[in-house]
């Protein structure tokens, strides 16, 4: 398994439509987590995007999650980046293994 650092950029005036599929949103990233795959996620301060820390197999079980997502879905999202990620101090530590 590999460990994937996921860096969302929010499309501009995308709020009223993330507001509205917040919950569909929040709903599959908790599936997601109790599946073992989601680490953890949340928005950044500023709004402008979020970052996510999943745990797949490869960057193309990651890249078919991604298109699942309710904000993509919605078009909410202007660009990913992903990173494949190694954890070795902290809490996170232990999954990357």
């Amino acid at each position: 398994m590999t460990v994937f650092a996921v860096e969302y950029v929010y499309a501009a005036d995308s709020s009223t439509v993330r507001d509205d599929h917040r919950p569909a949103h929040r709903a599959w990233l908790a599936g997601l987590a109790d599946e073992g795959q989601l680490l953890t996620s949340g928005p950044y301060g500023d709004g402008a995007g979020a970052l996510l820390i999943f745990k797949v197999q490869d960057e193309t079980e990651l890249n078919e999650l991604l298109k699942q997502d309710p904000f993509a879905v919605a078009g909410a999202i202007a660009g990913i980046r992903t990173t494949e990620w190694t954890p070795v101090i902290g809490l996170l530590a232990a999954h990357a293994s």
